[in-house]
């Protein structure tokens, strides 16, 4: 159990107190021969996170379900904030460029760089995305994402906002149409990204932190390579771009939700909504599996009402069984 935090000593007293619940608690040192400092300390902790049943000093620990869940909680809190920690080195970083000479402390900042090897491009991409600690940006003008594709973003994208990094996303209303993507997508937005929308989208653009930006070298033709810059007016600009963009864009859920009908009249996305309200009992519980909001799963809920002409759940579901929906 040292994996969940607990030392050997604490482990040896949880394991006993297992064994023989209700136990006299100034006796374990004894039975576990080990000086009774060890067997306090271990108890104090114990009833700091809440692990020990006592009734005066007769000690019963609480069941293993209940202990690991607590003590895998309190240690991935902890990993996360030791993340979060190093994932802020701005402060460092900008001490050491002190003691660079004034020139080499402009380099540091300045030039943009042509990168024309993909490798290259991924690699700082990947190192970009691992180090960001406030906010990317990303416009991205593709149809579809390929499982590749998608299997190198996830644990990128997954870690950044887990760390509380805030993604915005601005993608084609074409890749909508696209089943694997789409369904990225809805995964990114259910774990807390931005995403928007926009029907016609020819741009490449990524930022991170507002401090660097990544477009390509010629925008007709992605092949060519990248220009990776932390020019300050360039990335304003490049910023300023992205911003005009995401205003005039539509609301991923919103964009989802009008996906294009099928022979039945109701869009994909409604049915899915149908099916889940005909098999939970809690609009929380079929919003979070389909990686909506609930007011999101509501107004689609209101709607098939309204298409079916159901009066409540039930009637709809029966409806919805007559017109071959489910």
């Amino acid at each position: 159990m040292q994996v969940l935090g607990l030392t050997k000593a604490e482990e040896d007293v949880y394991r006993h107190l297992l064994r023989n619940p209700g136990a006299e608690s100034d006796d374990l040192h004894i039975l576990l021969h080990c000086a009774p400092e060890e067997t306090d300390s271990a108890l104090r902790r114990f009833r700091e996170l809440g692990l020990l049943k006592e009734d005066g000093r007769a000690v019963s620990a609480r069941a293993p379900e209940v202990v690991v869940g607590r003590l895998a909680e309190r240690r991935l809190e902890e990993l996360y904030e030791s993340i979060r920690t190093l994932s802020h080195l701005q402060p460092i970083i900008d001490s050491l460029a002190g003691e660079l000479p004034a020139d080499e402390g402009d380099r540091a900042d300045g030039p943009t760089e042509r990168l024309t090897d993909i490798a290259e491009i991924r690699t700082r991409l990947d190192e970009l995305s691992f180090f960001a600690r406030s906010e990317v940006q990303s416009a991205e003008p593709y149809d579809a994402l390929t499982p590749e594709n998608i299997a190198h973003a996830r644990p990128l994208d997954m870690r950044c906002l887990r760390r509380g990094v805030v993604i915005r996303n601005l993608v084609r209303a074409a890749a909508l149409t696209d089943p694997a993507t789409l369904a990225y997508l809805r995964e990114l937005n259910a774990a807390g990204a931005r995403i928007r929308v926009l029907d016609a989208l020819d741009e490449l653009i990524l930022i991170y932190d507002r401090h660097t930006a990544l477009v390509p070298i010629d925008p007709a033709d992605t092949a060519k390579g990248a220009l990776c810059s932390r020019e300050r007016g360039i990335v304003t600009t490049i910023i300023n771009n992205f911003e005009r963009l995401w205003e005039a864009a539509e609301d991923f859920e919103a964009a989802d939700g009008k996906a294009p009908a099928d022979h039945s009249g109701i869009s994909p996305l409604q049915l899915r909504v149908l099916e889940a309200m005909c098999t939970v009992a809690k609009d929380e519980t079929g919003a979070r599996k389909l990686g909506i909001s609930l007011r999101t799963y509501r107004r689609h809920v209101s709607d098939l009402f309204q298409m079916l002409g159901a009066e409540n759940r039930a009637h709809a579901a029966l409806l919805a069984r007559e017109r071959g929906w489910i």
